[in-house]
């Protein structure tokens, strides 16, 4: 291996690109540390396809590797900077987490990118704070994954997304609240409630919508029912209120799905020589809401939905989540119904649920 080792180190000064990028490809299955210090050289290399093989093998070699490429961030080099930014990112070493740390004030946004993402990886609740500004970053990937970052270190960064809420910029209001679904702490409730109802900006009263739902906190759910009044908001809520798998939701949903609580001012959507209505998107996320609280009383529901060509789809796969109990009525569709469409849907919910077609009689 030693040999081996040195013959491809010796081959990174090639003339031949091909022969340097095979080179550094085989340095990375070798995992040997004395190949950090020529592969971050080659990180410099005039071709593209040779750099690429080094990043590779440097994130192959992992760990040995992580002290020099954080010393790299502060190279001359810009690419050199990138490179090393992208590997570290990938490795996410706590060794490195002060230069990392200073990497999220550079001026180019791909080092800033790569080094959100190793902080995130790296998890520590030190680096909330230096994150949080890049939360209203010039660019959209670089907000991303500063927002992904703290939702990976995770409870330590509630504190300073909950101040995030009240931020003049909606950019930085909008990724809070999303991190805060995400990392789905009770304690975001009542601020996303607030934001539900009292931010000017429409895009983060539908994401605080989302949010309460992926927190699944009952505490949520009357609120939601008055959102479900609100036609723009009333998809997203009726989805919250089936993440949230409380009961109490159960006779709004209902009420959807047979079109009973239809809104007035339901709004018209155009498109491909149909014309659909929104209230479409709310039926289907009803369906959807009552198969994840899985009231038994609820399958009839389901069973006269499978009349309407909107919900068929989705109230078929709604019976197949209630498992057994959804495999009398189904039988029963099958011995009355005479529609091809809903019996195929019938019969496909049913032999999901294990139920074969030569038992059907």
């Amino acid at each position: 291996m030693a040999d081996s080792v040195g013959e491809q180190i010796a081959a990174l000064k090639d003339e031949d690109w091909a022969v340097r990028e095979g080179a550094a490809a085989a340095l990375g299955s070798f995992r040997d540390a004395r190949a950090v210090g020529p592969l971050i050289a080659v990180l410099r290399d005039s071709d593209r396809a040779v750099r690429t093989a080094a990043v590779a093998a440097l994130t192959e070699i992992g760990e040995a590797s992580v002290v020099a490429l954080g010393a790299c961030l502060d190279d001359p080099d810009l690419s050199v900077q990138e490179s090393a930014a992208s590997i570290l990112s990938a490795i996410g070493d706590i060794r490195v987490i002060d230069p990392l740390v200073k990497a999220l004030e550079n001026p180019d946004w791909i080092v800033r990118m790569h080094a959100a993402k190793a902080l995130g990886r790296i998890g520590d609740p030190r680096t909330v704070r230096p994150l949080m500004p890049l939360l209203h970053d010039k660019v959209k990937a670089v907000r991303v994954d500063a927002s992904e970052a703290l939702v990976l270190i995770g409870q330590a960064a509630v504190p300073l997304l909950l101040e995030a809420l009240k931020h003049e910029e909606w950019l930085v209001r909008l990724h809070a609240v999303e991190a805060l679904g995400k990392i789905r702490s009770p304690e975001s409730v009542e601020p996303l409630l607030f934001l539900l109802f009292n931010d000017p900006d429409t895009a983060i009263r539908e994401d605080a919508t989302r949010s309460l739902g992926e927190i699944g906190d009952p505490r949520a759910v009357d609120f939601l029912l008055t959102a479900m009044t609100d036609v723009g908001l009333r998809p997203l809520a009726i989805e919250a209120l089936g993440k949230i798998r409380d009961r109490r939701a159960v006779p709004a949903l209902v009420s959807v799905v047979t079109g009973a609580s239809r809104p007035a001012d339901s709004r018209s959507i155009h498109g491909c020589g149909d014309r659909w209505d929104g209230e479409m998107f709310a039926m289907e996320a009803a369906v959807r809401g009552l198969a994840l609280i899985r009231d038994e009383v609820t399958i009839p529901v389901l069973i006269d939905a499978l009349q309407n060509t909107v919900i068929r789809a989705e109230a078929a796969a709604a019976l197949v989540a209630f498992g057994q109990p959804a495999i009398p009525p189904l039988l029963g569709v099958l011995k009355k119904e005479r529609d091809d469409n809903i019996l195929f849907h019938a019969k496909e919910a049913l032999a999901q649920l294990g139920w074969r077609a030569n038992r059907i009689q």
